[in-house]
Parts: C-alpha cells; sequence; structure tokens
C-alpha cells in the first residue's frame, strides 16, 4: 500500500471525536458543539470554583457567627457587669452620702456638747467664786475645835439651867430654907461662897433669887459662883439680869468686866470687846479697867 495510505490512517479512525483531547476531522456543528462544550467546561470548572469558593466563605461566615456569637455573649456578661458595677458605684455613694451625713451630725453634736461643756465650765467657775467667798467668809469667822466645843458645852449648859428654873417654876417645891428668913440665908449664902463652897452656896442664892430678895446681888453672886466655875454660858444670864435689875451696884465694875471674859471664853469676841470697852470708860481708874486693858490688847 502506498506510504501516504499508511499515514493517514489514525486519522481517519479519530475523525469527529469530540471526547478526543485533540479532536480532528470536525464539521462546522461538530466544531460549534465542541467550542459550546469547552465553555461549558469552563463554566462548571468557573462554578466548581464558586462553589468552593461559597463553601469557604460559608465556612467563614460559620466562623464569624461562632465569634459574633461569642462577641455577643461576652457583650451580655459585660452589660451584666456593668450593671452590677452601676449599682455598686450607687450603693457606695449612697453609703459615702450617708456616712457624710453620719459625720455632719457628728460634728454638730459635737459643737452641741462643746457648747454645753462651755456652759459647765462657765457654772463650774462661778461655783469655785462662790466657794472662794465661802470659804474667805469662814476663815475669817473661823472658830477653833476648843472654843467651839466650849461654846457648845456653855450653851448646853445654859439650856440646862433655863429648863431646870422652868421645871422648878413650874413646880415648886418646899425646902428647908423656906423656914429661915431671907436675911440669914443671904448670910449663910456669903459663908459658904467665902469658903468656895459653890453648891450650898449657889443652892441659897436661888433660894434667895425666888423670893426676890435683893435680886440684883442674888443673880450677881449666882453669876460669881458659875463664873469660878468656868460656866460662862450661866454666868453671862446671872450677870445680864443682875445688871438689869440695878446698873448702879458697886459691884458693876467687877461684874461688867467678867461678863466681858465669860463672853471671850466663849468665842463671842466682838461683845467681848464692847463690854471691855464698857469697864474701861466707865470705870477708868478701877482695876478692872486695867485688867480689861490688858484682855482687850489680847483680841486685838
Amino acid at each position: 500500500m502506498p506510504y501516504y495510505l499508511i499515514g493517514a490512517e489514525p486519522s481517519a479512525f479519530g475523525a469527529g471525536d469530540l471526547n478526543n483531547p485533540q479532536p480532528y476531522g470536525l464539521t462546522s456543528s461538530e466544531q460549534t458543539l465542541l467550542e459550546n462544550k469547552k465553555k461549558l467546561h469552563k463554566v462548571v470548572v468557573k462554578s466548581n470554583n464558586q462553589a468552593n469558593e461559597v463553601e469557604s466563605l460559608r465556612q467563614r461566615i460559620d466562623g464569624l457567627q461562632t465569634i459574633i456569637e461569642s462577641i455577643s455573649a461576652s457583650s451580655r456578661e459585660n452589660k451584666l457587669k456593668l450593671k452590677e458595677l452601676d449599682k455598686q458605684n450607687r450603693d457606695e455613694l449612697e453609703s459615702s452620702s450617708e456616712y457624710e451625713k453620719r459625720i455632719l451630725k457628728s460634728i454638730e453634736e459635737t459643737n452641741e456638747l462643746i457648747v454645753v461643756n462651755k456652759l459647765d465650765i462657765e457654772k463650774v467657775n462661778l461655783s469655785l467664786v462662790e466657794m472662794s467667798k465661802l470659804i474667805d467668809t469662814i476663815n475669817s469667822t473661823y472658830v477653833t475645835k476648843n472654843e467651839f466645843n466650849t461654846l457648845v458645852n456653855n450653851v448646853n449648859n445654859f439650856k440646862d439651867l433655863v429648863a431646870k428654873e422652868l421645871k422648878s417654876n413650874a413646880k415648886p417645891k418646899k425646902s428647908k430654907l423656906d423656914s429661915m428668913s431671907n436675911g440669914d440665908v443671904a448670910t449663910k449664902a456669903k459663908n459658904y461662897y467665902d469658903k468656895k463652897l459653890y453648891t450650898e452656896a449657889l443652892e441659897y442664892y436661888k433660894h434667895l433669887i425666888k423670893k426676890n430678895y435683893k435680886p440684883a446681888r442674888s443673880h450677881y453672886m449666882a453669876g460669881e459662883i458659875n463664873y469660878n466655875r468656868k460656866n460662862y454660858a450661866k454666868a453671862i444670864a446671872y450677870f445680864k439680869e443682875s445688871a438689869k435689875l440695878y446698873s448702879k451696884a458697886s459691884y458693876m465694875p467687877i461684874l461688867l468686866l467678867h461678863t466681858a471674859i465669860s463672853m471671850d471664853k466663849t468665842g463671842d469676841k466682838e461683845n467681848a470687846k464692847t463690854f471691855y470697852n464698857a469697864v474701861i470708860s466707865k470705870y477708868p481708874d478701877s482695876s478692872q479697867a486695867i485688867e480689861a486693858k490688858s484682855k482687850l490688847d489680847l483680841i486685838k
């Protein structure tokens, strides 16, 4: 067979095969079909590529959605946290405001206490001033313990004397002296006094006082007996009654001097001064006046 026939044989068997990678011997229709097939292939490839891209995008979208959901959850948590923080801030603000109110109230109460304390201090200062004045007064009129005890004893004795006299006046008792004359009783009383038998002498002089026999002298002698016994309050009472009954008696210098001394002894210094000066002014040349001056100097 001729050579060209051998060379052309393969082409003759594959002519018009559209599935051949390199088709040949195509008609115009087949050529058009091949072109369309190629275009379709390209469309399929492109569609597959787009499908892959869409799937990739879908996966990316799913990832983004997961992220968005996570962000949304975080956002909700953050909102809750912000809400809680806002509540805490409000509570703290209210607490701070309440604390500030308490501080202001405490300051007001403290200021009120300061004012009250200031008033109390002023009252205390006034009390101290009054106490100081009282202490000064006490110091100026201070009486020693011995003088006070003497005064108390004399006052008690004087009370006893008054009580006994009232009792004796209320219920007069019969006495052995009632059978004696007043002159004899006076003589007997003087004898007892001179012998310093003061108890007996005082009984007789009291009898004469009751009988109203020479009452001025009887009171004077009863005062002298109590003076010698250092019963100064009783002595003063008798001397006072005697002077009231008869102020011009010869024994008046002694009566006034002994009255002054009795007052001096009982702590009545001011009245003692008055009686000392009375002795000095009324009986300047008497021995009693000399003694009164020496006693008066001791008081000054």
